[in-house]
């Protein structure tokens, strides 16, 4: 429930299984697997054309078939991937930035890569995962 926890406090108005199409619009919850290299697939497959991945550890997980805008929540993440991590949310904890000054800064960035002003650095640089919609192995 971690990634649902970083939804803020939107009511969810429809829970989706795995490549179920959204009837809905708003916060809208996939219940997918918890391995970014499921879960993202999945979603893929529920129709998403824009995925905002927000990760503590740096996982390397992008899509070629929809961006994906890595936000990172640490300042020395994104000094050691510089050319991985889109948005540096690290700037909030450390009282540098306002929650709404980054806000901004992520809507913005969600609007030039949706309309294709800008690229995400994972599209930038061909960084795609293969598509894998189940994984074998135990998910941590």
């Amino acid at each position: 429930m971690g990634s649902i926890a970083k939804s803020g406090s939107s009511p969810i108005v429809e829970v989706l299984s795995p490549a179920e199409r959204p009837s809905k619009s708003g916060l809208i919850y996939a219940a997918t697997p918890a391995s970014d290299i499921v879960c993202g697939p999945c979603q893929l497959a529920s129709g998403i054309t824009l995925q905002v991945f927000m990760t503590g550890r740096g996982t390397p997980y992008n899509l070629a078939a929809a961006p994906v805008i890595k936000v990172c929540s640490r300042n020395e993440m994104k000094a050691k991937w510089q050319d991985l991590i889109d948005v540096n949310a690290g700037p909030i904890a450390t009282g540098e930035s306002t929650i709404q000054e980054l806000g901004t800064e992520l809507f913005h960035k969600i609007l030039a890569v949706a309309s294709g002003k800008e690229q995400s650095f994972a599209e930038k640089y061909e960084l795609y995962n293969d598509l894998c919609i189940f994984n074998p192995a135990p998910i941590t």
